[in-house]
This record gives structure tokens, sequence and C-alpha cells, in this order.
């Protein structure tokens, strides 16, 4: 059983996690919304570190809170003003964007609680799991394993890098 003080060190981390995820999204000030992501990802390290698992904690630092945080920083100095407030956005179709926010919440929600079944279904396998059986997973291309959507994030996140030079030499 975990102590108290373990428990509340959770909701602490995740309080933090959703605060600035929302101030993230919510401010108008584009270089503070990076920064607000940089503690997003301190915190999700945060929380790596007090399950134990302290190499992708210091992957989550090195690399997203380090690396793309920097990579975000330098892409909205080439690109915009950052002192500047961004314009508010007026649309005339917030009743068609809160139905798909709800839809893709549902989705997700459901594609969540059920890979947690399947999960949940094969548990016995993973009583003891090891670093490596890890990395196979993560890594590996049967079913259950995440090395497409790896690859996918890693392709997704040249095409952003492309765009943010391309959008800088135009300027």
């Amino acid at each position: 059983m975990e102590s108290l003080g373990g428990i509340i060190m959770y909701w602490v981390i995740a309080l933090a996690i959703v605060i600035f995820s929302v101030l993230t999204v919510t401010t108008r000030k584009i270089l503070r919304s990076a920064t607000y992501l940089l503690f997003v990802l301190f915190a999700t390290a945060a929380l790596y570190f007090k399950l134990d698992y302290e190499f992708l904690g210091a992957v989550q630092i090195a690399v997203y809170a380090g690396g793309i945080v920097v990579l975000f920083v330098f892409s909205i100095l080439l690109t915009s003003h950052p002192g500047d407030n961004t314009a508010r956005l007026v649309s005339k179709k917030r009743v068609l964007g809160l139905v798909a926010g709800i839809a893709t919440l549902v989705v997700a929600g459901w594609a969540l609680l059920s890979r947690c079944a399947e999960m949940a279904s094969r548990l016995p396998i993973m009583d003891n799991p090891s670093m490596h059986r890890i990395g196979e997973t993560l890594m590996g291309t049967g079913k259950g394993e995440y090395l497409l959507p790896f690859e996918a994030v890693s392709v997704l996140l040249l095409a952003c890098i492309i765009g943010g030079v391309t959008v800088a030499r135009k300027r």
C-alpha cells in the first residue's frame, strides 16, 4: 500500500499537468504557451520518476522538454513576433466544433477503455516485466506493439520542421 505522501504527490503532479495543459492551449501569447508546454513535460517526467521509471523520466526531460520545446521556441522566434497577442478567433461554427469535440472524446474514451480491457486480459503475461520486454513491446511490429505510431510521430515532427522552415523563408 502506498503512503499518504505518495498519493498526495501524485495528485499534485496530476493537477499540475492538467492546469498547465489548459494554460498551454488557452493563453494568447505563443511564447508563454511554449513555456507552459515545457512545464507539462516536466510534470510528466516527475510522474515517471514517481513511478520509478527513471529511464523514461530522463528521456522525457532530454528529448521532449529539452529538444522539442527548444525546437518550438526557435520556430516561434523565426516565424512570428512572440510578444504580440494573437487575435481572438471568431467562428460561427462553434456548435459543430463542440459536437466534433464530444464525438472525438467518446471515440477516444471507447478506444482507451477497450484497449485497457484487452491489456487486462493479457496481464498474466506481464507479471514481472523487464526492460528488455518493455523495449520489445515499444519497438516491435506485432499486434499490441508500438513501432508504427512511434515512426508516425517522427514523420509528423519532420513535417512540422519542414513547414516551419518554409514559413520562415517566405517572410
